[in-house]
């Protein structure tokens, strides 16, 4: 629906490498910013970097998951982390590793960088007896980053959202990531709640799962992507919302990232909140 398929056609047929390497730049004559997971596999190497950068608008920004090598307190049991899995996580909130392996080299791009993510999984009992334990953690950490950078952080323990943790975000110009996920209150809920745009500056939202939807479902229904199946008519409010608070704000920044694990279709869900936010 967005990408020209005849450009990445090679002998017959659709080369996925050949998309893969281009189909960057035929996205940004549509769209201003992308979402770059990948980062968070891995510490972005200044090559990569500026392989992104290369095909895109000297006005297009690229928000990165930071490498959950630094948002990890524990690695999870999973085959990608080989000998480390269930492990204490060593480098968990470390500004030195953050700053050496994810800052360094993002200032070959630096005016590129709309947003630096730092995204933490769901903590239990056995990380944080408290939530403000961590804000506690967080404070302290946020407060050794270099300033001057889009910092935002996505939480994904609900009842963590409290005045406490908007408050450490508000003291160093942070913004919290509204997000729409299985354990989350909805974005709208997220937003009414005091002191959530903690950056007057910088807003962002990322709709990825309607609230008491696991991840496998949405797949299993939803794939192939083709088409809106169930409308979120909560979530596009609130993305409307969110254009209309930026239109009113002309300096601030406001990053909605959409997929299609949400509503089926991340185009139309996309072209729906536009339309609301017109209304």
């Amino acid at each position: 629906m967005l990408y020209d398929e005849d450009r990445y056609i090679y002998r017959g047929k659709v080369a996925e490498s050949r998309f893969e390497k281009n189909c960057l730049t035929e996205y940004a004559k549509v769209f201003k910013t992308v979402c770059v997971d990948a980062a968070y596999y891995s510490f972005p190497s200044v090559k990569y970097l500026e392989g992104l950068a290369s095909q895109v608008p000297t006005d297009f920004k690229f928000g990165f998951k930071v490498t959950d090598e630094i948002t990890l307190k524990k690695y999870p049991n999973l085959p990608r982390f080989g000998h480390r899995a269930g492990q204490v996580n060593e480098h968990f909130l470390n500004a030195d590793t953050f700053e050496h392996g994810f800052l360094k080299p993002c200032e070959s791009i630096r005016p590129n960088v709309g947003l630096l993510m730092f995204e933490f999984s769901r903590f239990y009992p056995t990380d944080y007896e408290h939530g403000r334990d961590f804000v506690s953690a967080l404070d302290a950490f946020l407060s050794k980053l270099p300033k001057g950078w889009p910092y935002g952080i996505e939480m994904r323990n609900k009842h963590w959202l409290q005045p406490e943790y908007f408050d450490c975000l508000a003291r160093h110009n942070v913004a919290h990531v509204f997000n729409s996920w299985t354990e989350m209150p909805p974005v709208s809920d997220q937003m009414a709640l005091p002191g959530s745009r903690t950056n007057p500056d910088l807003v962002a939202a990322r709709f990825l799962l309607k609230p008491g939807r696991k991840y496998e479902d949405a797949v299993k229904s939803f794939q192939p992507y083709d088409k809106t199946k169930e409308v979120n008519e909560e979530a596009r409010q609130a993305g409307a919302a969110l254009i209309q608070e930026g239109k009113k704000a002309p300096k601030r920044k406001t990053f909605i990232f959409i997929n299609n694990r949400l509503e089926g279709n991340a185009l139309m869900t996309i072209t729906g909140m536009l339309q609301q936010s017109q209304l």
